[in-house]
Parts: C-alpha cells; sequence; structure tokens
C-alpha cells in the first residue's frame, strides 16, 4: 500500500471485499426471496423490516471496528509492530463483549422498537420472533467483523470472502430446509443465519489463531490496552454515531414506508437488497481510502493519500453506476425472484427508479469521509454526515411528505440527502487535506 501503481491495488483489495458483503447481501436477499415464496408475503414483510432496526442497534460496534482497522493501519505505516499486536488483541476483545452486549441488547428491545416504528399487526409477531433469535447470533457476527478488519487493515480481504462463500451457502442450504421442507417460517430463516454467522465466526478465528506475529490472536492474550481503547474509539466512536443517526433516520423513514401498508414493506424489502449491493460497493472502496489512507498517512506519504481519494472515489461511481443500470433495466426479472404480487413489484419497481438509479451521488461523501478517518479526522465528517444527510430526512419527513403524501416523495429524499451530504463533505476534505499538508510542509 505505501509503494507503487495504486489502482491496480486498490481493485485487488476492494474487489474481494466488494464480492464478500455482495455475497453476504445475496445470502440475505435468499432469506427474503426463500421466506417470501414459501411463507407468503405477511412473512417476507416480517423479515425484510427489520433491517433499520438491527443496524440502528449494532453499529456504533461496526463504527469501532473502521477505528480498529485505521488504527493497526496507521500502526503498520509507521513499522511499529509492538502497537500492531496491543492494538489487534484489544480489537479482538471489543469484538466479544460488544457482540454479548448487542446481543442481550437486541432481545430485549426488538419489539418496542417494532411497535415505536408502527410495524403493522399482521407482521410484528414475526418480526419481533425473528429479530430475537437473530439477535442470539449477535456475538458471532460482531466477532467476524472485528476479526476481519484486522485482516483488511493489513490488506487481506480474500479470507473474509472464503468465510462468507463458505457460510452462506449453508445459510442458504439451512433456509430451503427449514422454510420450503420443515415449514418453519421466520423461525428457519433466523435460525439458518446464526448458524451461518457462527461458521464464518469460527472460520475466522481459526485463520487469526494461526496468523504470524503480530497478528496472531489467542484468548489468553485478550485485554483492552487503554492507549490503543482510546485511539479505536477516537475515530470508531464518531464513524458508529454516524451509522448509528442513519439507522435512526431509515427507522423513521420505514415508520412512513410502513404506514402505506404490507404491500409496499414487502416491496421495499425487495428493491432493498438491490441498494445493499450497490451500497456495499461504495464500502468496498470506502474501506480501501480509510485503509490505504491510514497506512500512508502513517507513514507521512500525503501526496498518495490524495491519489487514493481521486482514484477510490472515481472508480466506486463508475463502477456503482453500471451496476445500478444493470439492475435496473433487469428489475422486472430481478423483482419477480422475490414476488409475483402485482401491487408489491409496482413499490419495488418505484423505490428503484427513485432511489437505486442515483445511489452512485453517495460515493462522494462515504469515500472523502473514510479519507478523513484514516488521516485521524473522524468528528468533522461525522457532524457533516449526520446534519447533511440524517437530520434533513428527518426534517423531510415531518414536512415536506405532509404536504405532499405519496411514496414516490418519501423516497425522493434519498436522492435530496446525497447531494446536499456529498457537497458539504467533499468541501471539508478539501479543507481538511489541506491543513494536513500544510503542517507537514512546515514540518
Amino acid at each position: 500500500m505505501l509503494s507503487g501503481p495504486l489502482l491496480k491495488k486498490i481493485l485487488l483489495f476492494a474487489l474481494p471485499l466488494a464480492a464478500s458483503s455482495a455475497l453476504q447481501q445475496l445470502f440475505n436477499a435468499a432469506d427474503v426471496a426463500v421466506v417470501g415464496r414459501f411463507a407468503g408475503s405477511a412473512a417476507m414483510a416480517a423479515v425484510g423490516s427489520n433491517g433499520p432496526v438491527i443496524n440502528l442497534i449494532v453499529n456504533i460496534f461496526v463504527g469501532l471496528a473502521v477505528g480498529a482497522n485505521v488504527v493497526i493501519a496507521n500502526c503498520i505505516g509507521q513499522g511499529r509492530m509492538d502497537r500492531v499486536r496491543t492494538a489487534v488483541n484489544t480489537t479482538v476483545a471489543i469484538g466479544l463483549v460488544g457482540g454479548v452486549f448487542v446481543a442481550v441488547l437486541g432481545f430485549v428491545v426488538s419489539k418496542p422498537l417494532l411497535i415505536l416504528i408502527g410495524a403493522p399487526e399482521n407482521v410484528i409477531g414475526m418480526a419481533t420472533l425473528y429479530l430475537r433469535i437473530y439477535f442470539c447470533g449477535m456475538p458471532f457476527m460482531m466477532m467476524y467483523n472485528f476479526c476481519a478488519s484486522i485482516l483488511r487493515s493489513k490488506g487481506d480481504t480474500t479470507r473474509p470472502l472464503i468465510c462468507l462463500i463458505v457460510s452462506g451457502l449453508i445459510n442458504v442450504a439451512l433456509n430451503v430446509f427449514l422454510v420450503a421442507v420443515a415449514k418453519l417460517g421466520v423461525i428457519g430463516v433466523a435460525a439458518a443465519t446464526v448458524s451461518a454467522n457462527a461458521v464464518s465466526c469460527g472460520m475466522m478465528m481459526y485463520f487469526l489463531a494461526h496468523e504470524e506475529e503480530p497478528f496472531r490472536v489467542g484468548f489468553s492474550s485478550l485485554g483492552f490496552h487503554r492507549d490503543q481503547l482510546l485511539r479505536i474509539a477516537k475515530i470508531g466512536v464518531p464513524a458508529g454515531i454516524q451509522s448509528m443517526v442513519f439507522s435512526l433516520s431509515n427507522v423513521v423513514i420505514q415508520s412512513s414506508v410502513n404506514s402505506f401498508g404490507s404491500d409496499c414493506i414487502a416491496g421495499c424489502a425487495a428493491a432493498i437488497n438491490f441498494e445493499y449491493f450497490s451500497y456495499f460497493i461504495i464500502n468496498a472502496f470506502s474501506q480501501a481510502a480509510v485503509t490505504f489512507t491510514g497506512q500512508n498517512y502513517g507513514g507521512s506519504r500525503l501526496k498518495r493519500c490524495r491519489k487514493v481519494w481521486v482514484r477510490c472515489l472515481l472508480t466506486s461511481a463508475l463502477v456503482t453506476a453500471a451496476v445500478n443500470m444493470a439492475f435496473f433495466f433487469g428489475r422486472y426479472v430481478l423483482v419477480g425472484l422475490f414476488t409475483e404480487e402485482p401491487a408489491v413489484m409496482e413499490y419495488a419497481f418505484i423505490r428503484m427508479t427513485h432511489v437505486l438509479l442515483f445511489q452512485f451521488i453517495a460515493c462522494s461523501y462515504e469515500i472523502s469521509a473514510s479519507s478523513m478517518r484514516g488521516m485521524g479526522h473522524s468528528l468533522l465528517p461525522t457532524i457533516l454526515t449526520v446534519f447533511g444527510s440524517c437530520v434533513l430526512r428527518v426534517v423531510w419527513i415531518f414536512t415536506v411528505c405532509r404536504m405532499y403524501t405519496s411514496f414516490e416523495t418519501l423516497v425522493n429524499v434519498y436522492p435530496v440527502s446525497w447531494i446536499l451530504t456529498g457537497t458539504a463533505v467533499v468541501t471539508a476534505y478539501f479543507i481538511i487535506r489541506g491543513k494536513e499538508e500544510k503542517a507537514a510542509l512546515h514540518n
């Protein structure tokens, strides 16, 4: 990451990561498709409507995983292998404790949150059951994510992909058996997901237990090292808060979606799968930006940090736009994999037209924010993103949507917020980059 041509290395880092996330979402989509085909649209809505609730609870720890990635990458760039070791042990400890905490919290607040967002009566019982089983497997998911952040900080995105391929195939096989054969409905979908997460977690722990020093992990060496914990928190907590507020705004949006009925919920559950695919492409290049910037910033290569930003931004926008267009032109076939009900399909098509086609705009603030975090600046992009996107979405729902009550008006909030947030965060990136380069000249 510290020398040589960048674009090829960024692609070698980002594409396996994008494939990992896309594959994971493909298996999640299989959950929705199987339950929609074999258990009906109400069960499909119960599973598909839970995404914002899950993200609201887990995203603070996802942010901490980003912080761990930056801290370890900085230490690698500085050549401080002793600090890499303590950062790795602290990262795994956070994942273990955080997973248990989220499992307990999610189990307790699942039903109150679903009631709060106005889940329909014919959905809430199944949705609560699904969420509670899902959260029982949260320690496995958290451990996987934190262990994967360790490998990604050193440029390894291949083994996390291997873990997801294996666990995803197990997930699909169990889905088909438990839902289509055993007729367990949402219980079967949730149990399959938990089992698959346990497999991916176990594989990742095996890799790290046999990794070379200083990346090797052993339970006897786990612990919270104060300096590394504070550094991870400094970067990760703002990133996690940003993700949580994003999820909170999405929960508010989900509440508005719920007001249009179960057909709308099911249609969004189908369409949002393709948005997830596109987001994970953006996220893969964002992870590349934060990791490459983190290592090069740690090695005082600021001109190379600038090149990382340009290449990650342009490549992610082009790839995302191409994938979105492919999804849109194939929408009749793709949505048909989830449902054949005309009303559900119509809602899915509306969302794809107003949201999916414009999703590449989000690359502007995602890549810029990740680049700033790689340089140790996490609070500013968080503040700008929260106000430029999250607060705007809530205001939009309580003002514009009340004046013009339609599903089209509701989903238009996404491209509007992406444009405003992108403008603000890119501007902030140029300011921060200028200050860092000026400080480096004086030193």
